[in-house]
């Protein structure tokens, strides 16, 4: 059974399962989670508690062993498996599916893993887990539903803001949710409960967005010419070298190149997106990144991002700052 995050309190009020699957990219959501199905085991008597990890050459017979191992006493155990790589290999996977064929009330699992991809979503094992327990694909929300989350949160503490409020916030936490998850909790700590002010939220929120590659490489393949500016500004006052931000932003250009000239040339799209290795997350930002831009457009960017690697090189006169902010706002607008 698959569950959204935010049905999970519902869920837990109602019944406790043998099996539970965190993923996603978010590790705030991941570790909220987990951690309200092992206070919730707590209530129900799973007094023991077994951690392993999966790391290297782990010998899975320790999973079933686990349990098997029976308390002196009677007391039933939570058995925290970990897979930080998302990849159980052959042996996990059979373990895993031996494990849901034979679920114990005594017993509750709780494996964790990251983001997954497509392909690892419908792998045996995985599909196998989800039929036999309750699985939470837990994602951080988009930048847009992003203060839509925060207001969530903010009415946890019996907080309000208005909408422009939110937006402030949202912007200054950027890409961190557990920068977002801080702030909302310094202001229950700062104000009383009721409606807060654009002047407190101002006041008391600091300017801790996550400005990274990634981030930057999301905005350039969304055409965000607002997030792209923000995020460049922001690598440019943390002291980012030029280089890496010329890199990611000619990486991301140089595939939108080859796919969009494969596609003049009438070959399919999803082979030439996985010539370019192309998959999970960045996937459908490409895809709709070449339904907005044209080969030409694209081929220019290719000849601006030269440009700037000559500067970068001390060859030519300018701003490279500027002129990643220039690159960005070309790929900005429909072609």
């Amino acid at each position: 059974m698959l569950l959204r995050g935010e049905q999970l309190a519902a869920h837990l009020e109602r019944e406790l399962r043998p099996l539970y699957v965190l993923y996603g990219d978010e590790p705030l959501l991941v570790i909220e989670a987990a951690d309200a199905i092992r206070a919730r085991a707590r209530q129900q008597g799973y007094s023991e508690r077994e951690v392993l990890t999966v790391l290297p050459h782990f010998d899975w017979g320790q999973l079933l062993a686990a349990g098997g191992n029976l308390s002196l006493f009677g007391d039933k155990k939570l058995i925290d498996l970990r897979i930080p790589t998302g990849k159980p290999g052959k042996d996990g996977g059979a373990a895993l599916q031996e494990w849901c064929r034979n679920l114990s009330p005594d017993n509750l699992l709780l494996v964790t893993l990251p983001e997954l991809d497509w392909r690892e979503e419908k792998a045996v094992w995985f599909t196998t887990l989800v039929n036999a327990g309750v699985a939470l694909k837990l994602m951080a929300p988009p930048l847009a539903e992003l203060p839509g989350w925060i207001a969530g949160r903010l009415r946890r503490q019996q907080q309000s803001a208005d909408l422009d409020s939110l937006k402030f916030i949202a912007e200054r936490v950027e890409g961190n949710l557990l920068a977002a998850h801080q702030e909302i909790q310094k202001l229950g700590l700062l104000y009383p409960p009721g409606a807060l002010s654009a002047a407190q939220i101002r006041e008391a929120v600091l300017n801790v967005a996550r400005y990274d590659i990634d981030g930057l490489r999301d905005a350039l393949l969304a055409g965000d010419v607002a997030r792209l500016s923000r995020t460049l500004d922001g690598l440019m006052h943390e002291g980012e070298a030029p280089p890496l931000v010329l890199w990611a932003m000619s990486e991301e250009i140089r595939t939108l190149a080859i796919v969009r000239h494969g596609l003049d040339r009438g070959r399919p799209l999803d082979q030439l997106l996985k010539e370019a290795k192309v998959w999970g997350p960045r996937l459908n930002p490409v895809k709709k990144a070449l339904q907005r831009l044209s080969t030409a457009t694209v081929d220019a960017a290719l000849q601006h991002a030269g440009k700037i690697d000559r500067l970068a090189k001390g060859v030519g006169q300018g701003n490279i700052w500027e002129e990643f902010l220039r690159l960005g706002l070309s790929l900005g607008a429909r072609h």
